[in-house]
């Protein structure tokens, strides 16, 4: 498997930490861990690099999310990694609140931060982990993206399961992670559950 970039969207400051549209972020943390790497300033961003048989990288953008290219663009030049290598972890309005989803290629689908990728990069071949955050009750985008999660375990066991298909791809490659991953929820097997998550 040649180099990988994962990377994990966000928006810096302590006022967007465990907000929806920072699941990016909260899942590059918890991969960063499991590979025991840590984060360095560069390339308009923190990034670490890991080792499986290959070395990997992660990288959090610090440039806030409609900038995010500005800080991809460089990492994948410098270190020639091809799009196809780049896996961009994000939030997604469209898929209900803890499920996830690999997806190949295609348009932003109003992504601010993979439409800054996609324009910067020159290209939309590349690999997207989409985890779903619902939308709101109250028809409300901005409020609800910035907004915090309702509860930490909900949370916590989200990114637990972005970060397994994250790990599962780097491991055993995108098909593998594909097959055992896309369309998994958080709340496979509990009956009756709310996934909606209200601002």
């Amino acid at each position: 498997m040649s180099n990988l970039l994962i990377v994990g969207l966000g928006n810096p400051g302590s006022q967007y930490a465990k907000t929806r549209h920072n699941l990016g972020f909260m899942v590059a943390d918890r991969l960063a861990e499991r590979f025991g790497t840590g984060f360095k300033d560069g390339f308009k961003g923190l990034w670490g690099e890991f080792r499986t048989d290959e070395k990997h990288f992660i990288l959090k953008p610090m440039t806030y999310m409609n900038l995010s290219g500005q800080s991809v663009a460089p990492f994948m030049s410098f270190y020639k990694i091809e799009a196809e290598s780049l896996i961009v972890i994000q939030d997604d309005l469209d898929m209900e609140f803890g499920r996830i989803k690999f997806r190949k290629d295609g348009s932003s689908g109003g992504h601010n931060g993979i439409k800054s990728i996609i324009e910067l990069i020159g290209t939309d071949k590349f690999v997207r982990l989409k985890m779903g955050i619902g939308k709101s009750r109250r028809g409300e985008t901005v409020g609800h993206v910035l907004g915090k999660f309702e509860s930490d375990a909900e949370l916590d066991k989200f990114i637990e399961l972005g970060t397994d298909a994250a790990e599962a791809l780097v491991r055993n490659g995108l098909k593998s992670a594909m097959n055992s991953y896309n369309n998994k929820s958080v709340f496979d097997g509990e009956e009756g559950q709310d996934k909606t998550q209200q601002v």
